[in-house]
């Protein structure tokens, strides 16, 4: 018999209703632990960033780990300090520019060209603060994530890594961090880039009802 499931979905520190983003990756896992009951974690970009440290910090909490366009952190120190002072000088911009400028401007990257006016969420996106979201590249962002290659082993649950199959950046990371991890698949969902979840939805869907039909 299927068992039932109750989803939960957090807003990320610094965005939505969780106007704190004063919080580095460490201190989101923590309370991400805190708010969820132990079940599949699922987390996309910076979420799957958060995600990873919620398995590594409280594995008990995780019985499968499904990580969307993630990535364990930049490797080298010279990555990092670089990344970090390029976050740094983006939060003051989104502070400076406000957030319904600077989410015009984040949409029009190359990384989202895969996402319409219908898929980009920009009104729920746009309610965000410039504060929030600036706090969180300070504290969260990618150049002050320390990297987690090295401790991908001790991942003992089953880790799905989903990646768009025209996310080059993205799915080298995943064919990367498959040899690392314990029990892993990768799943590269066709004609898609970064925003997997929200350039094809459906196939997305029958990912997590195979990954979830299978915890049964």
């Amino acid at each position: 018999m299927q068992a039932e499931y109750t989803p939960l979905c957090l807003d990320a520190s610094g965005h939505g209703t969780n106007k704190n983003g004063a919080c580095s990756l460490p201190q989101c896992a923590d309370d991400i632990a805190l708010a969820m009951k132990p079940g599949i974690l699922v987390g996309y970009s910076m979420g799957a960033r958060m995600a990873l440290h919620v398995a590594l910090q409280h594995p008990q909490m995780v019985s499968q780990l499904v990580l969307i366009s993630g990535t364990p952190g930049l490797a080298t120190l010279a990555e990092r300090s670089a990344r970090l002072q390029s976050d740094n000088e983006l939060a003051d911009h989104i502070e400076k520019i406000g957030t319904s400028a600077f989410i015009d401007e984040w949409l029009a990257l190359p990384i989202f060209s895969g996402l319409s006016d219908q898929t980009n969420q920009r009104n729920d996106r746009i309610r965000n603060t410039a504060k929030g979201l600036a706090d969180s590249l300070r504290f969260a962002g990618t150049g002050t994530q320390e990297p987690q290659w090295s401790n991908l082993h001790q991942l003992s649950m089953p880790v799905h890594l989903i990646v768009g199959e025209l996310d080059n950046k993205f799915r080298t990371i995943a064919k990367d961090m498959q040899p690392l991890l314990q029990s892993s698949e990768m799943k590269v969902v066709p004609n898609v880039g970064h925003t997997v979840h929200l350039e094809d939805p459906a196939t997305t869907g029958r990912i997590l009802d195979s990954i979830i039909l299978r915890h049964d």
